[in-house]
C-alpha cells in the first residue's frame, strides 16, 4: 500500500471537487483545474475528504495511487491558495522589465531576450526579483525552470538566473603559476 497515496485529502473551504468518471474537477475562489486519474485508482469524495484506494497492490499501481493523491492534493491547493515561485538575479547589467504579458530581460547578450508565459501563469518583476504565479503548481515549476535556463548561474562569479535561497557553490579561479 503506497503510504502517500493511503492519507485522505481535506477539502479546503470554498473549494469544490466533482468526479466525472476518471476525470476529477477542482473548482475554487482562484480557478478551476480538471485532471484525469488513471483507471488503476479509484477516487471517492465524501465528508469534505477525497479517499484514493489502488485497485491491485503491485508496484506500478502504488506509484500511480501515491502520484494522482499528490496531484489532486495540489489542486485543491492551487485554486485555494496558489502557487508562487521566486527568482533572482544576479549580474551587473542584468535587470527585467515586463512590456504587456512578455517577460523581457537583459542578461549580458548583445539582444534582449523575450519570454511569454503559458496561459494560466502570471509574471511579475520587483527589483532584482521574478516572481511566477499560478494555480497549477506543474505549469508553475515549468516556467520557473523554463526562467532559470535561459541564463544559468554558472559557478566562477555566480552570475545569472536563481531560485530564491538557492545556493550555487562556486569555484575557485585560476590561481597565477608559483616558482616559475
Amino acid at each position: 500500500m503506497s503510504r502517500v497515496g493511503s492519507k485522505k485529502i481535506e477539502i479546503s473551504q470554498g473549494v469544490e471537487v466533482q468526479l466525472n468518471g476518471h476525470m476529477v474537477n477542482v473548482k475554487g475562489p482562484k480557478g478551476e483545474l480538471s485532471f484525469e486519474v488513471d483507471p488503476r485508482v479509484t477516487v471517492k469524495v465524501a465528508d469534505n475528504q477525497v479517499n484514493l484506494a489502488a485497485k491491485k497492490e503491485i508496484k506500478g499501481d502504488r506509484e500511480i495511487h501515491g502520484l494522482t493523491r499528490t496531484i489532486i492534493a495540489n489542486m485543491i491547493v492551487g485554486v485555494s491558495e496558489g502557487f508562487i515561485k521566486k527568482l533572482e538575479f544576479h549580474g551587473v547589467g542584468y535587470r527585467a522589465g515586463m512590456e504587456g504579458r512578455d517577460l523581457v530581460m537583459h542578461l549580458g547578450f548583445s539582444h534582449p531576450v523575450r519570454y511569454t508565459p503559458i496561459e494560466g501563469i502570471e509574471i511579475s518583476v520587483e527589483k532584482n526579483v521574478i516572481t511566477v504565479s499560478g494555480i497549477d503548481k506543474q505549469k508553475v515549476g515549468q516556467v520557473s525552470a523554463e526562467i532559470r535556463e535561459l541564463k544559468k548561474p554558472e559557478p566562477y562569479k555566480g552570475k545569472g538566473i536563481r531560485y530564491e535561497g538557492e545556493h550555487v557553490r562556486r569555484k575557485a579561479g585560476k590561481t597565477a603559476a608559483k616558482g616559475a
